[in-house]
């Protein structure tokens, strides 16, 4: 893509590994300042981003908080200036049980993270992009924002939260330069699918046979849709849920 991003500020939430961080590292290769947002401390990639001679910042943040996502923009708008690029990638899978077994603590966990947390990022993005006259956001949801899992209540249920969300947020703003859209990955290869699958060999092996293209996903296929929506490419482009599945969803 070259330097098409040159002179952009971009926010990535849960920047610190897989999608994010993959991101994170093409929106900086790609020319912007990025602000990487996670609940951790020192993420390993963050030295090598900055060695490239990358304008990478790091911000800790639990975006499931009102109050530290308005200290990450604020963060944000003073070290850099504005916000023209959000991508709302936190989130967490939550604990594996039947809808009638999953408890309230990690439904609240899951929902507050995964959804709540999304559109508090958006809430204050947006305020910053309509002062400066707009902006592109992207949302990560999920093939599980699109159709449902067994097992998985919570997570699918924020999820499809966050596309409904994406379609009115883009509806609301599409007259005002803020353009709205999700990316909805499939299985891919990241830490998130590690705990799913336990790194078990059989069960990996069936995840790829339900991928039409018989093999899981790479963060940085992910970001590289993520990157065309931010992008002038896809200025016609807002409310839409993006599938990068391998085709898992079109069986």
């Amino acid at each position: 893509m070259g330097k098409i991003f040159q002179n952009k500020i971009a926010i990535v939430t849960g920047g610190s590994f897989g999608i994010g961080y993959a991101t994170a590292a093409a929106l900086a290769k790609s020319g912007a300042s990025v602000l990487i947002v996670d609940w951790i401390e020192n993420p390993t990639g963050l030295s090598d981003l900055q060695k490239d001679g990358s304008h990478v910042r790091f911000f800790k943040c639990d975006v499931s908080k009102s109050s530290d996502v308005s200290a990450m923009v604020d963060y944000a708008l003073k070290t850099f200036g504005r916000i023209d690029i959000a991508v709302n990638n936190a989130g967490i899978e939550g604990a594996t049980a039947q809808s009638h077994e999953c408890t309230e603590e990690n439904w609240d966990k899951t929902i507050g993270i995964n959804l709540k947390g999304v559109w508090l990022c958006m809430k204050a993005e947006i305020s910053s992009m309509l002062r400066q006259g707009g902006g592109a956001i992207v949302n990560v949801a999920s093939i599980a924002g699109l159709i449902g899992f067994p097992g998985l209540p919570a997570y699918v249920a924020s999820k499809h939260g966050i596309v409904g969300l994406t379609k009115t947020a883009a509806l609301e703003y599409a007259k005002m330069g803020i353009r709205v859209n999700a990316v909805c990955p499939g299985v891919i290869k990241t830490a998130m699918v590690d705990r799913i699958t336990g790194k078990d060999k059989t069960v990996e092996k069936a995840f790829e046979n339900q991928e039409p293209v018989g093999r899981m996903g790479r963060p940085e296929e992910v970001a590289e849709a993520i990157l065309w929506l931010c992008s002038n490419a896809a200025s016609f482009v807002t409310g839409d849920a993006m599938a990068v599945d391998g085709g898992w969803i079109a069986g």
